[in-house]
């Protein structure tokens, strides 16, 4: 098993940016999900709400972000004495935030009130404790630091959409961080803990997927085929803590380095029992 795709998301709900190498930090991927559209009340915006994001394709540059939109760009900077307090779900996150000029330049291409804010090194959130033996720093993700995901996993879920009598979907609906190239889908629910590069990751939660995975992750609109529906076949989790149907696991990188495509994935440890899944009648 390897490597065969590495990505990051600068903007959170943004476009994914491909790299062929990575820097992994205890808060995951360097450059990923640093920068987050914000409602003036500091409340997070994604794709759920606001489609339009995915088409905004974002570029760490010195001091802030370059972002473009079809034929709109817009290069914001940040100053560090420049705060609000944001909310990301349960998290709070103390962190810099845009010069009016950016928010009225952003607010004009949504057509709603926004604020961009950056996770700088001022801003700190940690989340996790309840699944690994200790709170993990993050960035602006949903919940954890790492996403990894299986090419087999992929063809199984497309098998029953096609069966379903809809279109297949690319692995960019699920926006994962770390790609793993595998033979037996959904094996990925039995690795308790992966190594990659030297650098250890504990899967510690199944990520629960909501509408986004509906959406074209170019233009935004709710299109093609249905992952939701086809997952709803044999991915729906039997387990309250985590609702709805599975695709893929939340990961904690246990140290710091680099990996890059086409390294080898070697399973450090095991669980005994897959995570439990409803039966449709």
């Amino acid at each position: 098993m390897k490597v065969t795709g590495l990505n990051i998301h600068p903007l959170k709900s943004g476009r994914a940016i491909a790299q062929t190498s990575v820097s992994i930090r205890h808060d995951g991927l360097a450059g990923d999900r640093r920068f987050m559209l914000v409602d003036p009340d500091g409340k997070f915006i994604t794709q759920r709400e606001l489609q339009a994001l995915a088409q905004v394709e974002a570029t760490h540059v010195a001091g802030g972000v370059h972002l473009k939109m079809g034929t709109r760009t817009a290069t914001v900077s940040f100053d560090p004495a420049r705060r609000l307090d944001v909310r990301v779900w349960d998290s709070e996150v103390n962190a810099a935030v845009s010069e009016d000029r950016a928010s009225t330049t952003l607010s004009g291409w949504f057509g709603r009130p926004v604020k961009l804010v950056l996770m700088d090194d001022q801003a700190r959130r940690v989340v996790g404790d309840e699944w690994a033996d200790e709170a993990a720093p993050v960035g602006f993700a949903d919940g954890f630091p790492v996403l990894i995901t299986t090419t087999a996993s992929l063809a199984d879920l497309n098998v029953t959409l096609i069966a379903k009598g809809q279109e297949p979907v690319g692995m960019d609906r699920f926006r994962t961080n770390i790609l793993i190239d595998n033979d037996e889908p959904w094996e990925e629910d039995f690795w308790e803990s992966v190594e990659i590069g030297g650098i250890t990751f504990d899967l510690v939660k199944p990520c629960a997927r909501c509408i986004m995975t509906t959406q074209d992750q170019v233009t935004g609109e709710r299109i093609g085929g249905n992952p939701i529906q086809g997952l709803a076949e044999k991915r729906m989790s039997a387990d309250r803590r985590v609702p709805g149907v599975l695709f893929g696991w939340n990961a904690i990188p246990r140290s710091e380095g680099t990996i890059n495509l086409g390294d080898g994935m070697r399973i450090v440890s095991r669980r005994e029992v897959r995570w439990p899944m409803k039966i449709r009648a």
